[in-house]
């Protein structure tokens, strides 16, 4: 699973505020550092490959954006966490600088955004409701309110909250039981509406992003517009984000969302999937948060989803961890959409090896 981190550091107390060439300094120095660090070691001898760092530094230190590939988030946040300060502790210039935090933060304000943003009557809808009657209208359930397998029950009434319908995405989620978020029957309910919820939200988001880099004829690292996903895959590849690579994104997020709902996943396909999974993840707390339904619960019933998801992955961790192989299925029985699939045999020597 792929995270981003945040850390946090700052200078020592006593020190005064870095001017404009201190950040510049203070950044080069840090981006630097990480340049000769391939992993971390988590909780327990756990190994976390490091992929990606952004710095944005301050004049009381430095915000560190680091994308790892880590079996937990509670492992990913650790190593991470301490790589950093080791990095700090190997670097004379920075000195007495220390790790604040390292966290896994919830992009409450991008979702808030998101759900703000339909403006004119060819925009998809962001209310629940209307999301819900324009995506399952004709859909077959039986009268009882229960769906066909008997595993999820439906509200079908008219829900004047955001809660009650959420709830009732919950339906649509035909991959998974109820069980596998390891939750009471309502705590399970709410995760799974809310990641049906955030699939909606994160594809007509993405499909916004490519029209925003097809219209500038551009990529990620140079378009003038406004981004909701992109811009946050690993930034060293920014200027490979074109609108080609963004419509294969698309497709294998629909790919996988589609498999989540139709009742035929099985298994992550590819590094890609592993991203997609990511963000949805993230939309889905960012959502619940934002309508007061974020709870220990409801996040421990999703990392419980998330690692069950993973269960059925690749049997090992792939041996190629460079951007050309976010494409690249785990294995023969892994499924990519065939407009997104890429192979080890289509990749060049230098795009396989890059950032593994």
């Amino acid at each position: 699973m792929t995270y981003v981190v945040t850390v946090e550091t700052c200078i020592p107390d006593d020190a005064p505020d870095l001017d404009a060439l201190g950040r510049f300094g203070a950044a080069v120095l840090l981006e630097r550092g990480f340049g000769s660090v391939a992993g971390a070691e988590g909780p327990d001898g756990v190994e976390v490959d490091v992929l990606d760092v952004d710095v944005t530094p301050h004049a009381r230190g430095a915000e560190l954006s680091v994308t790892a590939l880590a079996p937990s988030l509670e492992s990913a946040e650790d190593a991470v966490g301490a790589v950093v300060q080791e990095v700090l502790d190997r670097t004379d210039l920075l000195t007495g600088w220390l790790v604040v935090s390292s966290e896994v933060r919830l992009h409450t304000d991008r979702a808030r955004e998101s759900l703000a943003a339909a403006d004119g009557p060819d925009v998809p809808p962001s209310d629940p409701a209307a999301r819900r009657a324009r995506h399952t209208a004709g859909g077959a359930r039986r009268e009882d309110g229960e769906d066909e397998d008997g595993v999820w029950s439906e509200v079908v009434e008219d829900a004047p909250d955001p809660e009650t319908e959420i709830r009732a995405m919950a339906a649509r989620l035909r991959s998974f039981e109820p069980a596998v978020f390891g939750a009471s029957p309502d705590t399970a309910e709410l995760a799974a509406g809310a990641l049906v919820h955030a699939a909606e939200v994160f594809i007509d988001e993405l499909y916004d992003d490519v029209q925003a880099l097809a219209d500038e004829d551009t990529d990620v690292a140079d378009c003038q517009g406004h981004l909701w996903h992109l811009d946050r895959l690993p930034a060293r590849h920014a200027a490979r984000y074109d609108e080609p690579f963004a419509r294969r994104f698309l497709v294998t997020a629909v790919a996988l969302t589609t498999r989540f709902t139709d009742g035929s996943f099985a298994r992550l396909g590819c590094l890609a999937e592993e991203l997609v999974l990511r963000f949805l993840l993230e939309q889905a707390r960012a959502a619940l948060e934002l309508y007061g339904l974020l709870d220990a619960d409801v996040l421990a019933a999703l990392e419980r989803f998330r690692a069950h998801v993973h269960e059925g992955g690749a049997e090992e961790e792939p041996p190629l961890l460079g951007f050309g192989t976010w494409f690249t299925p785990f294995g023969e029985d892994h499924y990519v959409h065939p407009y997104a699939a890429d192979s080890f045999d289509d990749e060049e020597p230098a795009e396989r090896t890059e950032g593994s």
